[in-house]
C-alpha cells in the first residue's frame, strides 16, 4: 500500500462502512420513513477528513473543490448547507471513528502518554463575544506563548509520543486542566492501564490530584515547581516538550485548528473532532503502510 490521498480515502471509507454495518446505531438519527441520503455516512466521514487534510476551512470552497476534483471518489456531493447539516449531526460517529482507528494502531498500547492543552480561539471583537452562542462555555483565558488573552476554549489532549490522540476534551479557557485530565481518564472508553506513565507540564500538580492518579496506578511525571526537588528523568522533559509543541503545530499549522470557523457549540465541537479524526486517520494509515514518520501529513496534503 502507498500513502497518498486516494488510498487513505478508500481505506477510511471501507473501515467506516464496516463499522456502521456492525454497529448501525452509531449512524446519525434520521426518520424511518423518507428518502435515503445519496451521500452515505461513511462517505461523509471520509469527505470530512479529506477537507481537513487538504486545508479547506471554508465549507463552500471545499464543496466546490470536491465537485471539481474528487468526483472519482464521491459520485454525489451535497450543497454546502446540506454538508454542514450532515456534518454537525455526525459528531458522535466522527468521535467513535477516531477512537476505533486509534485503537487499531500499534501505538495504542504505548505505556507513555503526554497531556497538554492548547487554546481554541472563538472570537476577538467584544461585539462578537457579546452575541456569540458560545457564551457560557467559551471564556477569557491567557495565552502564555503569545503573552495575550483570548476568548474561547481549550483543547485538552492526551496523546502518545508519536502524537496519536487517545483522549481529548474541549473545556472553557479557565477550566482546571487537572480536573479535565481526571475527567478524560474517567471516561469508560479510556481506562488508564496499570503502570501507565503520563507526562505533563508544571500545571499538573497537587497532592489530591496526584493521589487520584496513583489510585488508578498511573505515574505522573512533570517538571519541578519552585521549591520542589528536581524529579528523576528531568533531562527528558525538554525534548518531550518539543513533542508537545510539534503535535500542536500539526493541529494548528497543518490542520488549521485555529481557523475552525465554528460559531455554535455543535459547530465548534464537530470541527475540532474533524481535525482530531484527520490526524488520527493519517497516523493510522502511516502505521498500516509502514511509513517512517507516523505523524507526517505530506502524502495527503495535495
Amino acid at each position: 500500500m502507498t500513502n497518498n490521498l486516494d488510498t487513505l480515502a478508500t481505506a477510511l471509507y471501507a473501515v467506516t462502512d464496516d463499522l456502521l454495518k456492525q454497529s448501525p446505531q452509531l449512524a446519525p438519527w434520521r426518520p424511518a420513513a423518507g428518502i435515503s441520503p445519496q451521500l452515505s455516512d461513511a462517505e461523509l466521514v471520509t469527505l470530512a477528513v479529506l477537507q481537513a487534510l487538504l486545508g479547506f476551512t471554508s465549507e463552500a470552497r471545499w464543496v466546490r473543490h470536491a465537485r471539481a476534483h474528487l468526483r472519482h471518489l464521491f459520485p454525489y456531493l451535497p450543497q454546502q448547507s446540506g454538508y454542514n447539516k450532515r456534518l454537525r449531526a455526525a459528531r458522535g460517529l466522527i468521535r467513535h471513528c477516531a477512537r476505533a482507528l486509534a485503537a487499531s494502531t500499534s501505538l495504542w498500547t504505548d505505556d507513555v502518554w503526554i497531556v497538554h492543552s492548547t487554546p481554541v480561539e472563538c472570537a476577538r471583537s467584544r461585539e462578537t463575544v457579546k452575541r456569540s452562542d458560545l457564551a457560557g462555555w467559551a471564556e477569557y483565558g491567557y495565552r502564555a506563548s503569545h503573552t495575550r488573552y483570548f476568548w474561547g476554549l481549550r483543547l485538552h489532549l492526551v496523546c502518545t509520543l508519536h502524537g496519536l490522540p487517545v483522549g481529548y476534551a474541549l473545556a472553557g479557557a479557565k477550566a482546571d486542566e487537572r480536573q479535565v485530565l481526571l475527567a478524560i481518564l474517567g471516561q469508560g472508553d479510556l481506562p488508564p492501564r496499570p503502570g501507565q506513565v503520563i507526562i505533563g507540564d508544571k500545571g499538573y500538580y497537587g497532592r489530591d490530584f496526584e493521589a487520584a492518579l496513583a489510585g488508578e496506578q498511573v505515574t505522573l511525571l512533570r517538571p519541578a515547581r519552585k521549591g520542589e526537588p528536581e524529579p528523576a528523568g528531568r533531562q527528558y522533559f525538554k525534548p518531550l516538550r518539543q513533542v508537545i509543541e510539534s503535535v500542536n503545530d500539526t493541529l494548528k499549522g497543518q490542520l488549521d485548528l485555529e481557523r475552525h470557523g465554528g460559531r455554535t457549540v455543535d459547530g465548534v465541537t464537530v470541527r475540532v473532532l474533524q481535525r482530531i479524526l484527520a490526524l488520527t486517520a493519517a497516523i493510522w494509515h502511516n502505521d498500516a503502510t509502514g511509513q517512517p514518520v507516523m505523524r507526517s501529513l505530506t502524502g495527503y496534503d495535495h
